[in-house]
Formats: C-alpha cells, structure tokens, sequence
C-alpha cells in the first residue's frame, strides 16, 4: 500500500472526530435542559441529579475504560465503546421522567469515558514527545467543537421535530464514527500506511521515565507515584468549570440572564469557539516556550497552566456583571483558559509515563478530575435557586489557581528524559501540522 504522508496527523484528525461526536451527544443535554425543566417538571435540583448520574458513570469507568484500552487493544477498545455510548445516546428519546432521564445519562457517562483514556493512548503511541501537547491540543479541540455544534443543531432537531429526536440523532452519529476508526485505526508498528521515515521520527523521538523497562507497572505503583498526583490534582480541580460550561451555561442563561430557546442557542456556543483557541493554543504554547526560551519540555507544560490559571479569574466574576454580554465575554475567557489547562496537563500523561500506561494513568486522573466536577454540579443543584449562581462562579477563579499550585509542588524535584536533541527538532514540531 501507497504511505500517506503526514499519517500520524490524519490519525489525531480521526480522534478529534470522535471527540466531537462523543460531546455533541453527551452536551445535548444541556442545551434541552430549559425545556426538559418545563415538559417533565424537573427541578434544578432534580437536574443536579440527572447531571449526577452521567458524572458518577464517568467517574467510576474512565480507570476500568483506561484498563480495558490497555488490555483488549486500542483500535477494538476505542470502537466497542462508541458503539455503547451510541446506543445510550439513542436510548435519551425514550425517557419518561427525570429517573429515567438519569438512568439513561448514566449508561452514557459509563460508555463514553474511554473517550479522553483512549485518545491519549493514541497520542502517547503515535507522536514523538515535542508533537505531544500539539496533537492532544487538535484533539482536544473535538471536546469543544462538539459542545459548540450542540446549541444550534441541538435547538434546530428540537424546535421542527421534537427534543427527543435531537438526542436520537445526536447519538446515533457515533455508530459511524465507530466503524470508521475500527477500519482505519492500527498501531505505528502495525500500519500499512505509515511510511518508514515517519514511523523511525516517531518512534525515535518517544522517551519516558520507564522506557527502560518493558514491563507494565502495576496500578498501585503508578497510583502511588508522585507524578500521577501531579496530573490528578490539576484535574480535579479544573474539571468543575468544563462540567458547569458544558451542563449549567444553557440553564444559567435562561433562568439568571432571562434567554429564550432560540437566544441560547445562538449565544451558549461562544465558549466552546474560545475554548477551541485554547486547545490550540495550549498544543503551540509548550513548543513556543521551549523554542525560545530553552524551557524543558515537561516545565513548558506547567508554565502555560499557570498562565491559563490566571485567566480562570475572568469567569470568577461573572456574578459581578450585570450585562449577559459581558457574562458571556467571560464564559469565553474560561472556556479559553479551560481547554488550555486540559491540553497541557492531559499531554503530562504522555509525557511522563510510558505508553503502556498512558490508558490507565489517563483513566485515574480523570476520575479524580470527574469527582471534582460531580461535586460541584451537585453543589450547584443544592445551592443555585438560593443563592444564585454568582458566588458558585467566583469558587472557579480559585480551583485553577490551586490546581497549578498542586502542580509546581508535585512536579519540582522530579525527573524526566527527553528524546535525543536530534530525533525531533522543536521548530519542526511547529511546522508539523
């Protein structure tokens, strides 16, 4: 077979691509809320639970969907559960009232978990260390972009055929997306289309603290080190501003700002928009930094999340505006700095672990990242029709700002190998894409 050129971009292209059918699905909910509050009489802290549900299955499988990856292979893995969580999409047009509506939520929280687990196994496979952070910054722009195509199409299924067809269809995208990565997917080793040259940059420019030995560690024995800690901290405490953006934006918008259906969907995807920039804009930062700065690969990762933390103070003060467009300004601003602490610190995993751990690492810390944003979102179901949504938004100015203290503290002492100086030029990284 004829190589194609560039294979390891086309494969971070197919993840993005399910990432945005994984969050297109999952953020419908979100964007119905308004009116699934009127035609099934749910309260909001009835919502809290719903949100709940899709959180706890989350939570508890992303380390078991991290391990399955692992164990069964990443191309039959990745598919079997976008064919899970398409069916627990479908299954969203037949509920009848908020318990079955959170029956439902959870079934899919259980499925699409493998999504991030996986997609940074491929990256931790398919890219030398200095690509890292921009590959898992292209995909992670398939988290947002999914969220921004949510409102509008969402609205528009909803408004001429009905808000159970809008999660009928919204689902079932994914059966598509599962075949086509089973079909195409192999690993760097494997692929018949990946051309010598490519496969010796990649596979040259890989390095990790554990490389030396072939044998996979045990979970305690990552779970015990410090730098999964140093990963897992910044994730619980970032991960409640994405779970608000992505499930509380909508409802905020129509019950503290007084939108209509139709408002909301065209305003509530400005945050995934600036949230894809800072995707982006995370993946570039590290090379940046280390290009022209001589910063080492892992400490660029940080540099650019206490950057981003800072921002996080933006949203903080959205109980203080008194202008929905200027609420909105600032969502974008935390949607911005969101996505670019989540494309560094999700890349560290990459970074600092070997390949046949990414999956499980990955898995751990983003449970712990989804027991923060559980919380959260039941803390705001308890509290938002009491003491509004003001002071919940100020707790994200802060959360970031610890995380990246967690971070620095958990990270400084600690070393790691880069690849060989020659195997993978930083301003080739830049040009890569």
């Amino acid at each position: 077979m004829k190589p194609i050129r560039g294979l390891r971009w086309w494969i971070v292209a197919l993840i993005c691509l399910g990432t945005i059918i994984n969050y297109l699905s999952r953020n419908a909910l979100g964007v119905l809320a308004p009116e699934l509050k009127t035609q099934m009489a749910i309260s909001t802290q009835q919502y809290s639970y719903i949100v709940g549900a899709f959180q706890i299955g989350y939570t508890i499988m992303q380390p078991v969907c991290g391990l399955i990856v692992d164990l069964i292979g990443l191309r039959i893995g990745f598919a079997l559960f976008a064919v899970l969580w398409s069916i627990a999409g479908c299954l969203h047009g037949g509920v009848t009232g908020w318990i079955s509506l959170a029956g439902a939520r959870g079934l899919m929280g259980l499925t699409e978990a493998a999504a991030i687990p996986s997609g940074m196994k491929a990256v931790a496979e398919w890219f030398p260390n200095k690509e890292k952070s921009i590959a898992v910054g292209f995909f992670n722009v398939g988290t947002s972009v999914g969220a921004l195509i949510a409102p509008p199409l969402v609205v528009f299924l909803s408004l001429e055929y009905g808000w159970r067809s809008a999660f009928v269809a919204t689902g079932a995208i994914g059966f598509f997306w599962a075949a086509l990565w089973y079909a195409f997917y192999r690993s760097p080793q494997d692929h018949k289309r990946l051309s010598a040259d490519e496969r010796d940059r990649i596979l040259s420019g890989q390095s990790s603290p554990d490389s030396a030995s072939d044998e996979k560690r045990s979970v305690g024995e990552l779970l015990r080190t410090r730098r999964f800690w140093a990963i897992a901290a910044p994730r619980f405490f970032a991960e409640p501003a994405w779970q608000t953006f992505s499930f509380w934006i909508p409802l905020y918008m129509a019950t503290e700002r007084h939108m209509d259906l139709k408002q909301i969907a065209l305003y509530a995807w400005l945050p995934f928009l600036a949230a894809d920039l800072g995707g982006i804009f995370g993946g570039y930062v590290s090379p940046f930094l280390m290009k022209y700065f001589s910063v080492s690969l892992v400490w660029s990762r940080v540099c650019g999340v206490i950057l981003a933390a800072v921002l996080m103070i933006g949203p903080g003060c959205i109980g203080l505006v008194a202008s929905a467009y200027t609420a909105i300004a600032l969502f974008c601003i935390g949607g911005f700095a969101h996505q670019t602490i989540s494309t560094l610190v999700n890349t560290l995993s990459a970074d600092v672990f070997a390949s046949r751990d990414v999956g499980t690492v990955s898995g751990f810390a983003g449970m712990a990242a989804w027991i923060g944003g559980l919380s959260f979102s039941l803390l705001v179901g308890a509290l938002a029709d009491t003491i509004g949504y003001g002071p919940l938004f100020g707790m994200l100015g802060a959360f970031d700002m610890i995380g990246a203290i967690f971070l620095v503290v958990l990270i400084r002492g600690q070393s790691y190998s880069d690849p060989p100086p020659m195997s993978q030029r930083v301003d080739g990284a830049l040009a890569a894409p």
